[in-house]
């Protein structure tokens, strides 16, 4: 700022983009906008700017990989024509993972967000519930609503694999299930209406037709859809990094890329059963207080499973994370629970 130029007031914004050491900003936060439209206010011209990371935001980042991410809320300071982020405000909340097998610390890949979709297609790539239990367990971790999206349904022409999945997860409590084809057009106004006004995910692998469904919704945004490859069934990665993307209808959709392996940042073997909501009525009624339900006598979920009362596949997702967040704390045999079974009797 040069001698005798007043101070200009700092913006308010949100990321948009994150590139090195240059972020993406949206002037103003077309959410607060949007929200004040709805009382009658008239909607402002969203303006976005580039501006630089202060190196002190790089300081202290308390165990995470980035310190900035797509979805933040940021403070924009003014020196002449250089415009540099000197703080981001607090976050509501935010979805993170383990960087990589390499890095234990957390990457955040998205803040402030009111829902996440959890996209799965049900043929061409087939149906992962490993990756979608993870999913799921992330955004009750994290306190995130969750939506999941069986898409492709054109290629279930009978509903056998829809019926199949559907029913393994509607014993989760509060978790919405939309079906979709962007072929035939089913869903597509639901999850449009759902998006209104929002700032939401789209996860989910590559190829599983995340970015088909937001240009089904909005063909201007002309994200890139990827092609399924013959041999691995895999679809090839075409988005490469987080981004948000401002609706016409109002609100963001952040298609992120489509990692393939997700691990939950954080988590204890103690926080896990509770991630797993639908194992709670089973839960109750183990003999131990603390049953991790992975080896104790007297466990009702490991019975419920056997039972065919508890999805198999949610009880091996649900045992895959328990091992994977503390593999040191893993089943031994020869260890004895910690205290006395709890039999119900007074």
């Amino acid at each position: 700022m040069t001698e005798g130029q007043e101070k200009q007031p700092p913006l308010l914004g949100r990321v948009v983009r994150v590139d090195a050491k240059v972020v993406h900003v949206d002037v103003p936060d077309p959410i607060a906008s949007f929200a004040a439209a709805a009382d009658g206010a008239d909607l402002p011209e969203v303006e976005t700017l580039l501006a630089a990371l202060r190196g002190s935001l790089f300081e202290e980042l308390d165990g995470k990989k980035n310190p900035i991410s797509v979805g933040d809320l940021v403070r924009i300071e003014r020196d002449g024509d250089q415009l540099s982020v000197e703080e981001v405000l607090p976050r509501r909340n935010y979805l993170g993972r383990v960087a990589s097998s390499h890095d234990p610390r957390e990457q955040v890949l998205v803040a402030n967000v009111d829902q996440l979709f959890m996209v799965g297609s049900l043929k061409n790539p087939g149906f992962s519930s490993n990756r979608t239990d993870r999913i799921l367990a992330a955004c009750r971790w994290h306190e995130i609503p969750a939506v999941l999206v069986f898409n492709k349904a054109d290629l279930d022409k009978k509903n056998v694999l829809m019926d199949k999945y559907r029913g393994t997860y509607a014993g989760i409590p509060d978790l919405e299930i939309l079906v979709t084809s962007t072929v035939d057009g089913r869903g597509i106004e639901e999850l449009k209406a759902r998006l209104r006004g929002k700032v939401s995910v789209l996860y989910g692998p590559s190829g599983a037709g995340k970015s088909s469904l937001l240009n089904a919704i909005q063909p201007g945004l002309k994200i890139k859809e990827g092609k399924i490859s013959a041999y691995w069934k895999q679809g090839k990665h075409t988005t490469t990094y987080s981004r948000l993307h401002r609706m016409d209808l109002g609100g963001y959709v952040v298609d992120t890329p489509g990692i393939r392996v997700f691990r939950p940042h954080g988590l204890t073997r103690s926080h896990v059963r509770d991630l797993f909501p639908d194992f709670a009525k089973f839960q109750a009624l183990c003999a131990y207080a603390n049953c991790t339900h992975d080896h104790e006598p007297g466990c009702a979920v490991a019975d419920a499973s056997e039972a065919g009362l508890v999805p198999d596949t949610r009880y091996a997702s649900y045992l895959s994370l328990l091992d994977e967040v503390d593999p040191d704390a893993a089943y031994d045999p020869n260890e004895q629970p910690d205290e006395e079974p709890d039999l119900g009797l007074v």
